[in-house]
C-alpha cells in the first residue's frame, strides 16, 4: 500500500509526537483523542509500509526507517508552516497551545508578564506555564519549550541563549549586620547560608574563583529548600546567606531588603537559555515566543545586571 498518497495531518501528528516525546502529547497539541492519534499514526505506517515508532507501555523509540523519515519530513512542514503563515497572514497561524516550564521566581517575576503581553497579541494560542525548581523533563512531560538559568546538561535538547545574566550571593543587612560579611569564600563556613537542596542531598554545591584557582564548597546550613522563592524570603529575613539568579533579586537589591557579598567571586555559568526538543520543526507559535522572549529581556537586562551595584551595605 506504500503507493497510496499519505494525509497532511498523519505526517504533522507524526512529527509532533517526535518532539512532544509521546502520542497522547502530539494528540493534545493538536487537539484529537489518544485513539485518533494512534489511530492516524498505524495509517501512516500502513500507508510506507514501515514502522516508524517502536511503541511500549512507557516510552517511544524511532525505528532506524523513522528517523530517516523524520529528518526529511520535519523541514518540510516548517517550511510549509512559513508559507502558510505568509500566505495566510500571521495571526492566522498562530494557532494551538504553547507549553512552558520555568523556574518559580523567574517565572512569576519575569516570564509571567511577557506570557501575558504575548497572549494578547495572539489569542488564538493557549499557552500554559508550569512553574517549578525542578528540571523537568520535556518530552515526557509534553513541553514546546523551558526557560532555564545556566548551561543546559542535556545534550538531545537545543540550547538558546535570551540574555546574560550572573549568580549572586546576597543576605539581609540586618543579617550581615549582626554576623559581619564574609570578605573571602573560605568565610562562609562561619555563616548560615541557605542552600538550594535537591531531593535526597544535604549540601549543595557552591563554585568559585579565588586567587589560588577554582574552589567549590559543599554548602550546607540550618536552612535549606527546594524552592528558590522559599530561600529568598529566608535571606529577606535575616536567617543567612543565599545564591540567586540577579534576575530573581532584582527588586530587592534595587529596594534594599537584600544586598550582594563576594562579588564577582562566583564561578559558575548562569545566563539564561531558552530550550526545546529539536530543531528541525519548531511551530511558529514557539519561534515567536522565543522571538517575544529575547526581545523583552534584552530591554531589561542592563538595568538587571547593575541592579546589584546600585546598594550596598
Amino acid at each position: 500500500m506504500a503507493h497510496e498518497s499519505v494525509e497532511l495531518p498523519d505526517l504533522l501528528l507524526f512529527v509532533r509526537t517526535i518532539t512532544a516525546g509521546s502520542l497522547s502529547a502530539a494528540g493534545r497539541s493538536l487537539k484529537i483523542s489518544p485513539a485518533v492519534a494512534s489511530k492516524r499514526l498505524s495509517r501512516l505506517e500502513n500507508h510506507l509500509g514501515v514502522r516508524l515508532i517502536q511503541r511500549t507501555s512507557r516510552r517511544l523509540n524511532l525505528t532506524e526507517e523513522g528517523a530517516a523519515y523524520y529528518e526529511r519530513i520535519a523541514p518540510l512542514l516548517a517550511q510549509l508552516e512559513d508559507a502558510g503563515a505568509a500566505a495566510a497572514g500571521e495571526q492566522a497561524a498562530m494557532q494551538g497551545t504553547l507549553r512552558i516550564t520555568a523556574t518559580n521566581a523567574f517565572g512569576r517575576r519575569w516570564l509571567g508578564p511577557l506570557a501575558a503581553e504575548f497572549s494578547r497579541a495572539h489569542p488564538q494560542v493557549s499557552l500554559y506555564m508550569h512553574l517549578t525548581d525542578e528540571v523537568v523533563d520535556l518530552l515526557s512531560g509534553g513541553y514546546d519549550l523551558a526557560v532555564r538559568i545556566g548551561q543546559p546538561q542535556d545534550s538531545s535538547l537545543i540550547a538558546r541563549r535570551v540574555a546574560n545574566s550572573r549568580l549572586v550571593l546576597v543576605a539581609a543587612p540586618s543579617y550581615l549586620k549582626k554576623h559581619g560579611t564574609p570578605k573571602r569564600p573560605e568565610d562562609l563556613a562561619q555563616h548560615r547560608c541557605i542552600p538550594l537542596l535537591r531531593p535526597g542531598r544535604d549540601t549543595a554545591n557552591w563554585h568559585f574563583r579565588t586567587v589560588d584557582g577554582p574552589l567549590t564548597l559543599a554548602i550546607g546550613g540550618p536552612l535549606g529548600s527546594d524552592s528558590g522563592e522559599l530561600m529568598q524570603d529566608w535571606a529577606r529575613r535575616g536567617e543567612g546567606i543565599a545564591r540567586k539568579s540577579i534576575w530573581d533579586v532584582t527588586d530587592d537589591l534595587i529596594d534594599g531588603k537584600l544586598v550582594t557579598v563576594l562579588d564577582h567571586s562566583i564561578d559558575e555559568p548562569a545566563d539564561i537559555h531558552v530550550v526545546y526538543p529539536s530543531r528541525s520543526f519548531v511551530p511558529l507559535r514557539v519561534r515567536r515566543f522565543i522571538a517575544h522572549l529575547e526581545a523583552r529581556l534584552a530591554k531589561a537586562e542592563a538595568g538587571v545586571l547593575a541592579a546589584g551595584t546600585r546598594r550596598r551595605n
